[in-house]
């Protein structure tokens, strides 16, 4: 059973990871972008990247899972989603507690 835990963990860090990433990143482009950017382009990449997220968080959240049900693992594959999904929400909610913390240190 650890060794679901574990890999829950690493799927969980790993989007995680993925989303500071991607967070950091739209939070640079808009810093750094001029006043006037309305083109066309921008929700077409903004589109790109949520569908893109979409496919690449659900494979490392539901990927190995998957191979595991197919495999006829079916508890394994229901454990390692429940435990990466409690683990994502733990993360969730630190993030929150972090996101308060740093609100009620800038007022």
């Amino acid at each position: 059973m650890s060794k679901i835990i574990k890999r829950a963990f690493i799927n969980a860090i790993a989007t995680t990871a993925y989303i500071i990433i991607i967070a950091s990143f739209m939070y640079y482009l808009q810093a750094n972008s001029p006043e006037k950017t309305a083109t066309v382009f921008i929700p077409i990449a903004m589109l790109l990247l949520f569908v893109f997220s979409a496919a690449f968080t659900g494979f490392l959240v539901f990927g190995k899972p998957i191979m595991l049900y197919l495999d006829g693992k079916k508890k394994e594959a229901i454990s390692l989603v429940g435990y990466t999904l409690v683990i994502l929400f733990i993360l969730t909610i630190l993030a929150f507690i972090f996101l308060i913390a740093y609100l009620h240190s800038i007022v």
